[in-house]
Formats: C-alpha cells, structure tokens, sequence
C-alpha cells in the first residue's frame, strides 16, 4: 500500500465545481487541505462553501460534530502558488485548456519537492501532454474524477506515456484510501468511460436523427428496456449538451476523425440554440416552469394472440418463451402454421410465428424493412424485469402482425413502443457498439477487462459491465448485429473491430473446449 499518509497535505488548484468537490473527498479521509485559485478571495470562498456541505454531512448524520470542526480546522486557503510548497500532491481542477494546464504544472514545479505528485483532473486532454511540459514528467498522473466528486465512487488513474508506475500506485492506492474505486488506464482519448461510453448518446441521436422514434421514447426504451438508470436525451441534458457534444468532439479529433465517434448535428444545432439542457432551462426537454414533459408513445391495448409457434432458441430472448407460458399463451413448438402449411425454408430461424402467418423476431441489426412481414422487437437486459418493450414495423408489415405482436407483449405485462424502421433498434444497436468499443479497449491495453466493467458500472451507472454483457449475450451474436448494421449503413461505424472478431473466436473456442 503506497498512498499518501494522512498527514501528508493535499493542494487542489482550481475552486469551480469539480476543485471543491474533490478538496472534500481529501479533506474529509484525513489531509491537511490546501485550496488555490488564481481570482482573488475565490479560495476563501470555496473553503466556506465546502464548510456548508460539511454542516449538510453533519445534519445527515454522516460527519460527527467533532470530525467537521476538524476537517474544517485542516482546510487552507492559500493567497498564492508559494503557499503550496510542502504538499505530497497537487490536484488541478482549471480550465479544460493544454496550454493553462502546462503553465500552471511548470509553475508548481518551482515550488513543491520533487516528491509531490502533480495530478490533472482532465476528462478529455493527453495526460502525456500535460506531464511533457515538466522536468519531471514521470510525476505526472491523471485523477479523473466524476462530478459530483464527493459522492461518484469512480476515478481513473490514468498514465501518460513518461508517468512512473511508482506514481501511478500512489495515486491509485491514496485513490482507494479516499474511499473511491480507483481504475487504472492508459492514456488514450477519452480513457475508459468517455472512450466507452460514445454510443449510448450516438446511437440514440442516430435513431432520432433517422426519425425512428422522438427522444421520449427512446429515453423511455433505453430505462424500462435496456436497463439503464437515464436515457441518453435526458442524461445529456444533466450534463450539459455543450459539455457533451465537446467531449464527443474532441474524442473524435484525437481518434482522427474515427468515423465510430463522430458527433451528432442535431446536438450541434441544440447547441448553437442555446439550449443546452437543465442549465438554460431548454434541452432536449423543456424544464422551464409550467413545462410539461412529453411521454413517450405506448401502442394502444390489444388482444393477445390465442398462441404463438417458437421456432428456435431465440437467443438471447430465450426466456420470453417461459414468460409466454406464465401469462397463459400456447406455445407450439411443431413448425407449421395454423392451417398445416409448414412454413418455407426461407422463412426459418429464430423467431416467433404468429397466428396470422407473421413473424416476430429479435432485433438483429437488418433492416426491418428487408424481412417480409416481420416485426422486430429489442433487446432488453432482462426480458422478466423489463416494463417496456420496443417494436420496430416496417410498412411490409401487415397490420394484423403488429396488432398480434403488440399484444402478445402487452399480456406479458409490458409497455409497447412501436417505432420506426430502424436496424438494429434502440438497445441491440446501442448495446452491440457498448461491447465492441470496450472490447476494443481491453484488447489495446487501454484497461483490464475488470477495470472497464467497473468503470462504467461506476462512472455512468450502467446496469451492467459491457464485457458481462458480451458474455450474457454471446460475442457472435454482437458481432452479428454489428455485421448487419454495417451492410446497411457500410461507412465503417459499425463494422465489427478486429479485436471483437477475435473475442467471439476465443469465445466459441472456449464453449466447444468446455462442452
């Protein structure tokens, strides 16, 4: 265990949002805390803001009375740079600039010992960048926290290209003595979860940029079906859309104009708008006093077919058999129609017969349109649990399958959203691009295959990891969304990466070595 004793004094550089909230999470494991801003009176501020919060743990019974006082007789506001000399680690939190955070680490250079870790809190600028303009570039680290610092568990420890690894475990072990889960990752754009977490708002802004389907719905897919705590509409409004759109534009620069990563133009016209989400009281929603949120579409009731015909295992849709079952539908498992036709050859697969003759089949990147009266329906992480579910119909489909198909989840208790003629959905294709990027990561030694699980469980609240998630699914079946997406829209954002070819033979390897 290297983190820093307690004794050691903390600096936190930077008085906004993210500095105080980080000079509490120091200040309340144990540090002398020392607070710099470059504006005058702007550090004494921030020590009587974060005196409030401590009072605010007091009154939730999560501070002793003794243990604010204290914590509160550890926090110094320095009137300058000098008043910093003699701490074990300087964490800034200024401006998202390369150039304000140079001069600031060279500056400090001159007054700390050549001990003291210098940490950059930055979500989106090289961390090798950072630490280049020192003389001793190897004590440079990265600690990139999540807003709110105090109470998001996760933080990156991130090495630059000449961090020493003797600074990186410092970091990371005081990381943990905070009480945060600390990940390490190389310096890479967008570490982990940035890097990851590009599709959940890039593949929701394509469906609504496609017309597929208005934000309300796919926010409320995305919660009710996938799983996930916010949709991607309403969570890019918490955090801001410039904030967003800036980091998702300057993770595409640093991957080259990467096509996987390219930004959205509707969210850059909601930008140039001004609205720009809770902030300005416009987003995506309307959050202004009197507004009235929009909800998102749920088909009308209808009748449940009187039976259905499985055809396969439908995969990783499997269990919606059982609940078929449970809500009192027949299941028959003989291919053949009601009628005693069986069904063409052409027609087989996993899916669903209804008993119109129409077919109701998982989401697997094709075009719904392509299918002959067929209705998709999406993915959802756990089909029992699952409130809502998405269907796709294309204008092949005959009114009578959607009415079926619709019904048929309706008995199962859930929410219906008919959508638009979209491959791949909201969640399949949303999920299948979560699992290649992360795939990707592991395979670049970006971070540990549990560090990346971790990292977005903690860092954005998914409700799983998303290698749990290949591995719930099966890396060929995400591969063979990613595969269909890409004949239907061939640009090269969706075509599956080497290292998730690779992933889903190691996988089937593996199944046949243990069977």
């Amino acid at each position: 265990m290297t983190a820093l004793d307690l004794s050691s004094p903390v600096a936190v550089v930077g008085t906004g949002t993210m500095g105080q909230g980080i000079a509490q999470v120091a200040l309340v494991a144990g540090h002398p805390v020392r607070l710099y801003d470059t504006v005058p009176g702007r550090a004494r501020e921030a020590a009587d803001a974060i005196g409030v919060r401590l009072d605010r743990l007091v009154e939730k019974e999560r501070l002793t009375g003794a243990g604010r006082d204290a914590a509160r007789a550890r926090l110094t506001p320095a009137e300058s740079l000098d008043g910093l000399a003699g701490c074990a680690l300087v964490v800034e939190a200024v401006v998202e600039r390369l150039d304000a955070k140079q001069e600031l680490f060279r500056a400090l250079e001159d007054v700390v010992g050549d001990d003291c870790l210098l940490a950059t809190n930055t979500s989106s600028l090289s961390v090798t960048a950072i630490g280049g303009a020192l003389r001793r570039p190897g004590r440079c680290v990265g600690l990139h926290f999540f807003n709110p610092a105090p109470l998001l568990p996760l933080v990156e420890v991130v090495s630059g290209f000449a961090t020493d690894p003797a600074s990186a475990a410092r970091a990371h072990d005081t990381a943990r003595a905070w009480g945060k889960t600390p990940v390490g990752c190389a310096d890479t754009p967008g570490f982990v979860v940035n890097r990851v977490a590009r599709p959940f708002y890039a593949e929701a802004l394509a469906v609504h940029e496609d017309r597929g389907a208005d934000p309300a719905t796919i926010d409320a897919v995305l919660r009710e079906s996938g799983g996930f705590r916010m949709g991607a509409f309403e969570l890019t409004d918490l955090i801001g859309q410039d904030v967003n759109e800036s980091v998702t534009h300057s993770v595409w620069q640093a991957f080259f104009q990467d096509v996987r990563f390219t930004p959205s133009l509707a969210q850059r016209r909601l930008v140039e708008s001004g609205r720009l989400g809770r902030k300005s009281g416009r987003g995506w929603y309307d959050y202004r006093e009197g507004a009235e949120r929009p909800g998102p579409h749920t088909a009308e009731p209808a009748d449940a077919p009187a039976y259905v015909v499985a055809r396969g295992d439908l995969g990783p849709a499997g269990e919606l058999l059982a609940l078929i079952r449970e809500a009192g539908i027949e299941v028959r498992a003989e291919d053949v129609r009601a009628d005693g036709v069986r069904t063409e050859d052409a027609d087989r697969g996993t899916r669903l017969v209804l008993p119109g003759g129409g077919r109701l089949a998982l989401a697997d990147g094709r075009a719904p349109a392509a299918s002959r009266d067929t209705v998709h329906f999406d993915l959802a992480l756990d089909y029992r649990a699952a409130t809502r579910v998405a269907l796709s119909a294309p204008p092949s489909a005959a009114p009578r399958t959607v009415v079926e198909a619709t019904g048929l989840f309706q008995a199962l208790g859930k929410k219906v959203s008919v959508i638009g003629d979209v491959p791949g959905m909201i969640v399949a294709r949303t999920v299948a691009r979560l699992v290649d990027l992360a795939v990707e990561a592991v395979a670049k030694g970006v971070a540990t295959a549990e560090d990346v699980d971790t990292a977005m469980r903690l860092g954005v609240n998914y409700p799983v990891g998303p290698l749990e998630w290949s591995r719930r699914l099966g890396a060929d079946w995400v591969r063979g969304v990613l595969g269909n997406l890409h004949e239907c829209a061939p640009s090269g954002r969706y075509a599956p990466s080497p290292a998730l070819t690779r992933h889903a033979y190691a996988a089937d390897e593996q199944e046949g070595t243990s069977s």
